[in-house]
């Protein structure tokens, strides 16, 4: 008796630092066999240069088996070296279905190529939105001709599903809501609930706004400087927390002395998962300023820990993270008197933080690792059945 053939994908990342990657590809492996599904999994390089300040990989949360192809961070891996390895790999596994990290490096347009003439389907996962960069004509052409040639697409969000469905895309084709944050492993929805639920707020707490990120230009943190000594004379005991490390560090701190914010404005540096969970349990509002951001997983970690959040328009989760008096507010990428506004008003809303944190940890808990994959998953059954 002939045994049934196995559909065989292939999921391809570009580096194994991510840990939402490795959480949601754990789900993946866990579930594929439900669907009838054998998949494989292979990261390009160990790290990328954004990455470095944080340490390297834990490998524990990639709870299945993977190939990483280089132990060097990925931005300094020359492009023929990238191709070679990438077309190599895909001659060596045959697979029904190839999933590609994305479509602006030279060496994911060779793997599309080589998939093409090795005639196997091929997806690709999709961040950008069309609130990401300004638009440039030959990259417009480039993008869609790299689009038509895919069978399918793995979308953060409505906004990036909406992006890739502007090309002219089937919208059958496309597969969203794959997005979830890497939380601790101690995590504890039950503690943090039963913490706000006996938190009592008084007219005289200190508000404290958290920034958690990278320190560079695109995160717009000008703003947030600005935006935050226009607060201090309604909330004179205001607290601005910066967590991260990056560029734009020392300039900063530069600005703050300019602007007479040394006493409240505090440079903590990088942070582990869990201190980074006691920093949102305990603050006021997350703020997250991007001129542009593709998603921001910063916000499902905020929410999970009933914080509420204030988001710049550029990001891509606040269609679906962002509930006006709700979970928080969005403001225009930019402005720095609605940035002020939106700061101000949620402070007010975390004065009943049992509630709002309810809410927020209550829409956090959509977006798992655990839906994400069942949604990838859902969208690679779907490939494989549709005739080219």
């Amino acid at each position: 008796m002939i045994s049934p053939c196995i559909p065989t994908v292939r999921f391809y990342h570009n580096h194994l630092w991510a840990r939402y990657k490795g959480l949601i590809f754990s789900e993946i492996y866990s579930r594929s066999q439900a669907t009838g599904l054998e998949v494989a999994f292979a990261h390009i390089a160990e790290t990328s240069a954004a990455r470095l300040p944080f340490g390297a990989p834990d490998r524990s949360y990639h709870r299945y088996p993977f190939k990483v192809f280089f132990s060097e961070c990925y931005d300094r891996i020359p492009s023929y070296r990238l191709i070679l390895e990438l077309v190599r790999d895909l001659l060596r596994h045959r697979s029904d279905l190839v999933v590609i990290p994305g479509y602006h490096r030279v060496e994911y347009w060779a793997m599309l190529g080589a998939c093409m003439l090795l005639r196997r389907k091929r997806a690709v996962f999709v961040d950008s939105t069309a609130y990401d960069r300004e638009k440039n004509a030959w990259k417009e052409r480039a993008k869609a001709a790299f689009f038509r040639r895919c069978d399918g697409f793995f979308c953060y969000g409505k906004r990036s599903r909406d992006y890739v469905e502007s090309y002219g895309v089937d919208a059958k084709k496309i597969f969203d809501r794959c997005q979830a944050a890497a939380l601790p492993r101690d995590y504890d929805p039950a503690a943090i609930a039963s913490y706000h639920a006996s938190k009592v707020s008084h007219a005289d707490d200190a508000p404290r706004f958290i920034y958690i990120g990278r320190l560079s230009p695109e995160k717009g943190l000008y703003d947030l400087f600005e935006a935050f000594r226009l607060v201090l004379p309604a909330l004179p005991l205001g607290k601005l927390l910066i967590v991260g490390s990056g560029p734009l560090d020392a300039e900063l701190r530069e600005r703050c002395k300019r602007l007479e914010l040394e006493s409240a404005v505090e440079f903590l540096g990088t942070k582990n998962a869990a201190q980074i969970g006691q920093l949102l349990t305990t603050s006021t509002a997350m703020v997250l300023p991007s001129h542009r951001e593709p998603w921001g997983l910063v916000v499902n970690e905020s929410l999970s820990y009933g914080c509420p959040v204030v988001v710049s328009s550029s990001c891509g989760c606040v269609p679906e993270l962002v509930q006006e008096d709700l979970t928080g507010y969005s403001f225009p990428a930019g402005d720095v008197l609605a940035l002020r506004t939106a700061m101000l008003a949620a402070a007010q809303l975390s004065k009943d933080r049992p509630s709002v944190s309810a809410r927020c940890m209550d829409l956090a808990g959509r977006y798992t690792p655990g839906r994400a994959a069942e949604e990838i998953l859902r969208g690679c059954v779907y490939i494989l059945k549709t005739p080219q």
